[in-house]
């Protein structure tokens, strides 16, 4: 029989530990590709390993909620420790975003010199530590109990931090930082990108503080692939792997969920699709409309993998600043991540490097098919020129393999143009996605829902849905 408790769609960081922290149900994980992760996949490619994007894993510490479910999975990820986070190169200039806080500032007054330096980053630190110390955070709605958990951590919040929950992060940097540096600026810019999806201008300064913070955690590399935590994560669970959603209809006591395959019954839905497409899977008016009264993040990566043959050591994560905007990007620097040398599965035939950059999700959808080659080739051609400047010991010949994808290809595989969710702003706090939706036993999960991005922000999101369905 077909039935479940309950059905995840979508194998991506959001599902995969949701699903993880639920084996003891009677639970189906759906994928429609044949790797699982969604965005933080492993795949392969003419006998080559490549990560799908950018591969820090950062917040698997005491006390976080990675590490928390990982522990309550039972499952111990096989990574190293990065012991310089990232090395940020803005004009051959190099900072190392190291944990230590005294050899950062130190490297931080000599690459971009302000008095306020150690005043702004302890400030930003400190905010950080004091969110994560907070015991009840949720938000959620639709629910009275949901409601009031809500409400219970809105009170913390505004306790712990009182006055600077209500200041801007554009007001803290020009205060602290005054006439702050346009290089300092696209210092601060470029690492909000990566981590919240946008920029100081717009985001309150706790924003700020928690996007750029991680480096002052512990940062690992994932031995064999990002792909690995999740085979390690869903090794208990009941995993289809190349079976696409089609349609779910609501019913009375249940959903029923028709796959490319087969047609399942579920008491509750778990959606790990983005927020903008989940209504497609629905013929239901008021469900579509629900869904559909979220307007879509017009925000996804230009990623390309590279396989190099090099003897040279390099660091994990590298990201590059440059003076304006890369071509068809909406951002002026790019991420680059390299395997470990060590590594016998990536590094097999030689290192395997993923670079990334910012680019508009719909630029790419739109065009036709000659001129998606045409501007595909000018963005891969200028980074990689750009990156062979930037690491001088390598040469083009040293590169043995290429590709790259845009928003259109993970739409292909994982079934999104778009990679992440819209940021939370003062403008769009009260409109942040819940994981609980007016429709009993419907929920989202992942990087539209709240709490956002990443690794650590998915996680958060992942600790409120648990507690809303198994209450």
């Amino acid at each position: 029989m077909n039935n479940f408790d309950i059905a995840v769609i979508g194998s991506g960081i959001g599902g995969s530990l949701i699903s993880a922290l639920n084996t003891d149900k009677n639970l189906i994980l759906f994928e429609k590709d044949s790797n699982l992760g969604g965005c933080g996949s492993t795949f392969k490619r003419k006998g080559n390993y490549y990560n799908s994007g950018a591969t820090t894993f950062v917040g698997y510490e005491d006390n976080h909620p990675i590490k928390n479910i990982f522990d309550k999975a039972n499952y111990i990820p096989d990574i190293q420790k990065s012991e310089i986070a990232i090395r940020v190169i803005q004009n051959k200039k190099a900072v190392d975003r190291v944990k230590d806080f005294d050899t950062f500032i130190d490297n931080m007054d000599k690459v971009y010199p302000h008095k306020n330096n150690r005043i702004f980053w302890n400030t930003i630190k400190t905010l950080d530590e004091k969110f994560w110390s907070l015991k009840k955070l949720h938000y959620a709605k639709y629910n009275l109990s949901s409601y009031l958990k809500t409400a219970n951590a809105v009170v913390e919040i505004l306790k712990v931090f009182r006055f600077d929950v209500f200041k801007s992060a554009n007001s803290f940097i020009n205060e602290t930082l005054y006439g702050i540096s346009d290089e300092y600026r696209a210092f601060i810019d470029s690492q909000l990108l990566i981590t919240i999806q946008t920029t100081s201008k717009d985001i309150p300064l706790l924003s700020l503080a928690l996007g750029l913070s991680y480096p002052f955690h512990d940062v690992f590399y994932v031995n064999n692939g990002m792909g690995s935590l999740f085979d390690g994560l869903l090794k208990d669970v009941n995993v289809h792997k190349n079976e696409q959603i089609l349609k779910i209809k609501k019913e009375k006591d249940f959903y029923r969920i028709f796959s490319s395959k087969d047609e399942y019954k579920a008491k509750q839905v778990i959606l790990n699709s983005s927020i903008f497409d989940s209504g497609s899977l629905f013929d239901d008016k008021k469900i579509k409309k629900y869904y559909n009264s979220f307007s879509f993040s017009d925000q996804s990566a230009f990623v390309i993998n590279l396989t190099i043959d090099s003897e040279e050591d390099f660091l994990h994560h590298y990201q590059i600043i440059l003076d304006k905007n890369l071509p068809n990007a909406i951002s002026q620097s790019y991420f680059v991540s390299f395997s470990s040398k060590d590594d016998k599965k990536l590094s097999k035939n030689g290192y395997s490097v993923t670079i990334s950059t910012h680019s508009n999700a719909l630029f790419w959808k739109k065009l036709s098919s000659e001129e998606y080659k045409k501007q595909k080739a000018i963005t891969e051609n200028f980074i990689i020129n750009d990156f062979l400047e930037n690491f001088e010991s390598l040469e083009k010949k040293d590169i043995i393999a290429i590709h790259s994808a845009t928003s259109n290809t993970f739409k292909k595989y994982i079934n999104r143009y778009n990679c992440g969710g819209k940021p939370i702003t003062f403008k769009n706090i009260l409109q942040t996605p819940s994981c609980r939706t007016p429709f009993n036993g419907l929920f989202n999960v992942g990087d539209t829902i709240f709490a956002g991005q990443g690794w650590p922000g998915v996680a958060i999101g992942v600790e409120v849905l648990n507690e809303e369905i198994n209450a």
